[in-house]
This record gives structure tokens, C-alpha cells and sequence, in this order.
């Protein structure tokens, strides 16, 4: 049979026609995105103008583009691919499920068989004592939802006078209007006047851009133990959670010093608030651990879930809720929230399939034991000498990597930003997907990464960083 994309300008020649969508070249597809489609968190001006990058296909690690270029995706799509593309078992279960019943909701008195397989799975691999979950669409959304279970818990146990809920600066929680209100980052604020009240923000542990002459240690505490000043000054009867990102995603894969969580454990625990992990990102192996928090060795009240829940092959979040919490809103009346697709049969048939791949495909147990470290220290020696790159922060498959102009003293750029994206731009001119945020260049790429993958995507990173120094005059 004669391939119709063969000889066709601006057509990647395996590109398939799955989606019975109309064939048409790359100039094509940008007109019409130019013409009808606004990208997240994009300056569509300059995008258009530019036109962006049309991707066709994907397999394991590897992204295709409208142009046939072969693209290692170093972030797992937006940190959730984490069993990797092309997955037929998951498209399968998918596609049986549409069949049987492909949708119905969970409210009115009713349940469906995948969302009660998905909870009792989630009960098994999530920390003990977690055994109830609620269901969502993303992550934004399931922090919208948290907020929601804390003023629900306390209001259940008779102190609703807690409300006070406590974030950091530089934190990232989702971009719905409570999700922007809890992260601490200034220009989504700037951007959205109507904020939800009673959060406030403590700073952040970043040490090499925020420690000065202290230890890492010494930062840790001392950043950890702003939030009992926080809690003192708004009264402790008045807060109700601190909510944090075991490592910060969005904000550079910043890692907080060893410290840390254990004070701010100690800290809610003394207070009587409820401790609120966000593991949209972290959660479901990206650390070595089923959960991000797990790594860092603390214990929270809740865990926020989306991203690798379904590996990103459907849209789902969940809030995975404690004993304790649970207890209290299964005994407190109504509980007034809820979504059109919580639960969704489809999502939640899709979620089974993919944790049953990470845990019996022992894929969390080889980022932890073999490709996790291997990737830390490939990508740790492969920079070593780059006078550009001022740390490597991370653990199992996710590293933060900062851009300074001098390690020794870790002064940053004043131009960081734009540093950045100039090696973002390289990035994308080799074909491989490395994030910048601000200063600092990411990596999360999907679990199911091999060695010598690795080896390609640390060593196209390696060019780009070493070519991005060159051009500063570092090399």
C-alpha cells in the first residue's frame, strides 16, 4: 500500500493518520493553531509568529514532529508520562472501557467497578493509613479539592475557626483560582486580582540561590521554622494546613535541605494543623519512592495526585485522605463538592492499568535500584567541569540543574531567565526536551528510560549547557 505521507513536504513519513484528522502539511497546521488555539502559559504574539512545533508521534521516550524530527523527551510530556508512549494495554483498556460504559457519574447514591478497583489499588500502594480517595480531573483541581476537605475536617471536629491555610513562595499548586492562590508564584497573582482569602506565604528552602554564608542544614531549619512563626503570628487556632511540594517542580526542582520537612513535621504536629503534601508531580515512582514524600521521610494528612496517576494517557486527579481525616468527613453530613467526571470509568480503567505497570513491570524499583542512580551520576560527571552549572539537585529520574555565573560563590545571573531560555533554545534546535524555569534547566524524563537512552539525553544536555557557556565566554 503507497504511504501517502511519503515525498510530502513538511510530513514526517511515519506519521499516522489515527485520528481521522485531515492531512495537511506543517505551514498548515500552524495557520490554523495560529488562527484558533491559545496555548497554556504562552506569549501567543511571538508564538505565532514563530509557529509552533507540531507534534505527530510518539514511542517509549522519543516524540516525532510534522518535520520527522526524532525528539528524546527529557520531560515526560509536563512530568507525567511515566510508563513512556505508545502504550497498547493502556489504549486497550481504554477502548473496552468506552464500550462497556463509558461514562456515568459518581454522585446520586452511584459507583462503577473501575473507580472502586482504582481506590482499592490506591490503598495499596499509597502510605498506611491512606484508604480513602476522592476523584478530579488534574491537579489543580485536586487542590481545589483539598482546601475543600481541610475547612470541611475542621468545621467536622469543631474548630472551625481554623482557617488559615499556609503555602510557600515559589511553590507551585495549579493555575485554577485556588490552585494560583496557594502557589507563591508573584505573576500569576499579578495576574489574577480575585485570590482566594486566608492563604499566606512563608519562603522557600532554596538554598544556593537563598542561603547565603549558612550550611544547608542551618537554611533548612531556618526556613523550615518561619512557618512557626507564621502559625504564632496568625494564632494557632486560627490555621488550619500548610501545604508544601515534597521537592518543588514547577519552581526549578528545588530540593529542600535534609532539615526540612522533619521541622516542618514537627511544626504541624505541634500546632494541631494538618499537613497537605502536593504529589502531583513527585507521585507514582518519579523519585524511587511510590511517593515523593516517602524520599524525604514525613508523613502528611494529604496527598494531592494527578500527572503519573494515569501516566497522562487520560485526564484524572485524585486526594488521597488519611484516617484521621477521612473519619471526620464520612461523620460530618454532606460533603458539597464534587465534579461532572470524578471518577470517570474510563480515566479510573486507565489508572489501574498503569499503577499494575509500575508495580508489577517493577518499574519504581529500577528507578530506585538502577536507572535513578545511573542517571544522577551520569549527568552529575558529564557537568562537572561546566563552570555554567552551579548545582545538580535531584534523585531518581527528576534533576534540577542551576545556571550560575559563579559556583564557587553561587552567584546567580542577574539575566538568569533569559540565559535559560537561550539554552532552551538549544535544546530544541538538538532535539531534546530539557525545561527551563528562570535560572534553572530540568530533566524528568518517563521512568521507562533506558541506560543508554540516558546516555543520549544527558549527553545532548551536556551540548547544549557546554554551547550555552561557550557563548557567555564560560568556555
Amino acid at each position: 500500500m503507497t504511504n501517502i505521507f511519503e515525498n510530502r513536504p513538511g510530513i514526517h513519513a511515519e506519521a499516522s493518520n489515527a485520528g481521522n484528522f485531515a492531512r495537511r502539511t506543517t505551514q498548515e497546521w500552524q495557520a490554523l493553531d495560529a488562527a484558533h488555539h491559545i496555548h497554556p502559559f504562552s506569549d501567543m504574539g511571538s508564538l505565532n509568529k514563530a509557529g509552533s512545533r507540531v507534534i505527530t508521534k510518539a514511542e517509549g521516550v522519543y516524540l516525532w514532529d510534522s518535520e520527522g524530527n526524532k525528539i528524546i523527551d527529557g520531560m515526560a510530556g509536563l512530568w507525567c508520562v511515566n510508563v513512556g508512549y505508545g502504550r497498547k494495554e493502556l489504549a486497550e483498556v481504554a477502548y473496552k472501557q468506552m464500550l462497556e460504559l463509558p461514562y456515568y457519574n459518581t454522585f446520586f447514591k452511584t459507583t462503577h467497578p473501575p473507580v472502586i478497583e482504582l481506590s482499592k489499588l490506591l490503598a495499596e500502594v499509597a502510605p498506611e493509613g491512606f484508604e480513602h480517595f476522592f476523584y478530579c480531573n488534574s491537579g489543580s483541581e485536586g487542590n481545589d479539592t483539598v482546601l475543600r476537605i481541610v475547612h470541611q475536617y475542621w468545621s467536622a471536629v469543631g474548630k472551625p475557626a481554623k482557617k488559615y491555610v499556609i503555602s510557600r513562595k515559589n511553590g507551585y499548586h495549579g493555575s485554577t483560582i485556588a490552585g494560583a492562590s496557594l502557589g507563591g508564584m508573584g505573576y500569576m497573582h499579578e495576574q489574577m486580582p480575585s485570590q482566594v482569602t486566608n492563604i499566606v506565604h512563608i519562603n522557600q528552602p532554596y538554598w544556593f540561590g537563598e542561603g547565603e554564608d549558612m550550611s544547608s542544614d542551618e537554611f533548612g531549619l531556618k526556613r523550615a521554622q518561619e512557618l512557626e512563626a507564621k502559625i504564632l503570628e496568625l494564632g494557632a487556632e486560627n490555621v488550619a494546613a500548610f501545604i508544601g511540594e515534597p521537592f518543588q517542580g514547577a519552581g526549578g526542582v528545588i530540593f529542600p535541605p535534609a532539615t526540612y520537612w522533619p521541622e516542618i513535621q514537627r511544626i504541624c504536629r505541634k500546632y494541631d494543623i494538618l499537613l497537605c503534601a502536593d504529589e502531583v508531580i513527585g507521585g507514582f515512582g518519579r523519585t524511587g519512592e511510590w511517593f515523593a514524600h516517602q524520599h524525604f521521610g514525613f508523613e502528611p494528612d494529604t496527598l494531592t495526585m494527578a500527572k503519573g496517576l494515569t501516566s497522562g494517557y487520560m485526564p484524572m486527579g485524585a486526594v488521597g485522605i488519611n484516617k484521621k481525616v477521612a473519619e471526620a468527613l464520612i461523620n460530618a453530613g454532606d460533603f458539597n463538592h464534587g465534579l461532572t467526571y470524578s471518577g470517570h470509568p474510563v480515566a479510573a480503567a486507565v489508572a489501574v492499568a498503569n499503577i499494575k505497570i509500575l508495580r508489577e513491570g517493577g518499574v519504581i524499583d529500577n528507578v530506585k535500584n538502577v536507572t535513578g542512580p545511573y542517571f544522577q551520576q551520569s549527568l552529575r560527571e558529564a557537568l562537572a567541569d561546566n563552570p555554567l552549572v552551579g548545582e545538580v539537585a535531584g534523585v531518581g529520574l527528576v534533576a534540577g540543574m542551576q545556571l550560575t555565573q559563579d559556583k564557587a560563590t553561587r552567584k546567580r545571573f542577574a539575566n538568569g531567565g533569559e540565559i535559560g531560555l537561550q539554552c532552551r533554545d538549544h535544546c530544541f534546535a538538538s532535539n531534546l526536551i530539557m525545561r527551563a524555569t528562570g535560572d534553572r534547566m530540568l530533566l524528568s524524563p518517563p521512568l521507562v528510560i533506558t541506560k543508554s537512552e540516558i546516555d543520549e539525553m544527558v549527553g545532548k544536555a551536556k551540548y547544549c549547557l557546554d554551547l550555552t557557556a561557550k557563548e557567555l565566554g564560560m568556555l
